[in-house]
């Protein structure tokens, strides 16, 4: 059993950056493939990111492509997700998520992952 809970939300700018932190509890956080998903109102929830155990590759969604970094401490068993120059187009909740897909190509998707946290709200205003 993995828990997750996010943090790092709140109202900033149009322009400014952000930073968003998981912390995992549990077994085996080093096993796990980690993503990040965001959902906006109305808008079905969306792949950001994620990053398998090894190698610590990142794939990225289109809608943060070339200005959102993503690192992981196992260490720590936290997952940081960095976005800059926002825009009100990234207001959403954002949701860290934990899985094993047997696919890597499933880890784009909400199917590759069987925990999540309770998300962390971020609005950019303009």
């Amino acid at each position: 059993q993995v828990q997750l809970v996010e943090s790092g939300g709140g109202l900033v700018q149009a322009g400014a950056s952000i930073r968003l932190s998981c912390v995992a509890s549990g077994r085996a956080f080093d096993t796990y493939v980690m993503g990040w998903f965001r959902q906006a109102p109305g808008k079905e929830r969306e792949f950001v990111a994620a990053m398998p155990a090894s190698p610590p590759i990142t794939n990225f969604g289109d809608s943060v492509k070339g200005r959102a970094t993503f690192s992981r401490d196992n260490a720590r068993k936290t997952v940081y997700l960095q976005i800059y120059r926002l825009t009100p187009e990234d207001t959403a909740v954002y949701y860290c998520a934990a899985g094993r897909p047997l696919l890597s190509t499933q880890s784009l998707t909400e199917a590759g992952y069987e925990y999540w946290g309770q998300g962390t709200q971020v609005t950019v205003s303009s």
